[in-house]
């Protein structure tokens, strides 16, 4: 298989804008969220002659935004620990709050709040829209996994959006 089989450019223009705000969700910063995917763009490239299905490029470019996701959340939390090291200040983008209404703010600051683990899969599953089974293949993990997080981590959101509400 070639290079030419991928359309990156096409694969760029259609699942650029909605792999960066799946990003947005798992690092919660703009700019490290454009840095993910572009890196996952660039890893597709290096990898796009071994690919043996080109249909397999989506699937490859979300698991690639997930686990660089968790490098820059991991970098962060050495940084703050050993380095003593603030990090910089998130700019919101210019549709930020178009994106992101009142309304919403108390639900996405509930799922920033989850554990790592239970706020993939329910990105993955209501943000990306993914099945059980390709979330499990995306975070590689067992189908059961994805459940019981999902489950978790809907009960927790369900419980801190009451309390707020309330």
């Amino acid at each position: 298989m070639s290079t030419d089989d991928v359309d990156l450019h096409a694969l760029y223009q259609a699942h650029w804008r909605y792999l960066v705000r799946m990003a947005v969700l798992l690092v919660d910063d703009v700019a490290s969220a454009e840095d993910v995917v572009q890196d996952a763009f660039v890893a597709l490239h290096r990898k796009a002659g071994t690919l043996r299905d080109p249909d397999a490029a989506v699937g490859y470019l979300r698991t690639s935004v997930v686990n660089l996701s968790r490098s820059v959340i991991r970098r962060r939390q050495v940084a703050r620990k050993h380095l003593k090291v603030a990090e910089p200040e998130a700019v919101a983008g210019a549709d930020h709050h178009v994106l992101l209404r009142d309304e919403h703010r108390a639900a996405l600051r509930a799922v920033q709040a989850l554990p790592r683990h239970q706020r993939e899969v329910l990105v993955l599953r209501y943000w990306s829209d993914l099945s059980e089974r390709q979330i499990a293949e995306a975070l590689g993990i067992s189908p059961g996994s994805v459940k019981s997080a999902a489950s978790r981590g809907m009960a927790t959101l369900h419980r801190v959006l009451d309390d707020e509400l309330r």
